[in-house]
């Protein structure tokens, strides 16, 4: 394929089969010979590749980027499909049988997000060996642990029970074909604190965009993968072996899942070495309809000059 220069992510979307479940995977070249770092990125939860497209088009000005669908999000066939639960070792399991598949002798940089980033931390504590592979790892508001969150450890038990309950083949199969409607995601995105703060600057038009594609990244995602792996991530602990890499982290100025001080401690346990970028985002992220543009501060100064090294 030849160098980037379409602006329809379709065009970089390929078909992927892997261990038994189809997929996409995004792929964009290199811009030219002299960049060849070769970035695996990880995307978090609620996710489709088209989502984080603008994302993917920055990071493309440092080399050759490749965005994988994770097993039961974007679309992908879930861990159930083929008998396995959506567990963080599967995940990792997931992610070194890819790495080992599409990479072979290349090394290369990982920029996770969110909850692609405890994928990744998880995939190289119990794959040691591919900890050489890896050139720089970038850690994009990831986190390491439960304590990260800023919910109370009352209210992180609670929602973690919650959402075992919502994980329940039968309360799934309801939250998935009565629950997820587009009146009923909007009635509930315009009461919840987080969705006031970002709507109330939009114009009707745009809103109604949003929400759009906020339908379709709720129904294309397996709602029972989303709950099960919600619900073990707010009892995560991965800081019980050391990767013997340093990481580059990303921190939203203003993310309101995160203390941002707790995540550095987990990190230090857990890695060589730590350097921390700010991103001046008004949320955990920048919001789903964001362009490439908006999207240019998850990949903030410091870091791009990192990635230029």
């Amino acid at each position: 394929m030849a160098k980037t220069t379409s602006q329809n992510p379709a065009d970089y979307i390929v078909s992927l089969n892997i261990n038994g479940m189809e997929g996409r995977m995004a792929r964009l070249p290199s811009p030219g010979p002299s960049k060849k770092r070769e970035m695996l990125v990880v995307y978090g939860h609620h996710a489709l590749i088209e989502r984080w497209w603008g994302l993917l088009q920055n990071l493309n000005t440092y080399g050759a980027v490749t965005m994988p669908d994770l097993p039961g999000f974007g679309g992908m066939d879930s861990f159930y499909s083929i008998g396995r639960k959506p567990t963080i070792d599967n995940y990792a399991d997931y992610l070194a049988a890819f790495i080992k598949m599409r990479y072979k002798n290349r090394r290369i940089t990982i920029v996770a997000i969110s909850f692609g980033f405890v994928v990744a931390t998880r995939m190289l504590q119990r794959y040691p060996d591919l900890q050489k592979k890896v050139a720089v790892m970038v850690s994009i508001v990831g986190f390491m642990h439960q304590d990260d969150f800023v919910f109370t450890p009352r209210q992180r038990v609670a929602y973690s029970r919650l959402a075992r309950v919502f994980s329940s083949r039968v309360a799934s199969f309801l939250i998935r074909y009565v629950g997820l409607n587009g009146w009923f995601i909007r009635e509930i995105y315009i009461r919840l604190p987080a969705g006031k703060k970002r709507f109330v600057e939009m114009e009707p038009t745009e809103f109604d965009s949003m929400m759009e594609f906020e339908v379709k990244l709720w129904q294309c995602n397996h709602v029972r993968t989303h709950w099960r792996t919600t619900a073990e991530f707010l009892q995560l602990d991965n800081c019980k072996s050391q990767i013997n890499l340093p990481v580059l982290h990303v921190a939203s100025k203003n993310d309101h899942y995160f203390n941002n001080h707790n995540v550095e401690q987990h990190m230090r346990v857990v890695f060589t070495d730590y350097e921390r970028f700010v991103m001046n985002s008004k949320a955990h992220t920048p919001g789903i309809m964001a362009s490439k543009k908006e999207l240019a501060v998850m990949v903030p100064p410091g870091l791009r000059r990192a990635l230029r090294q």
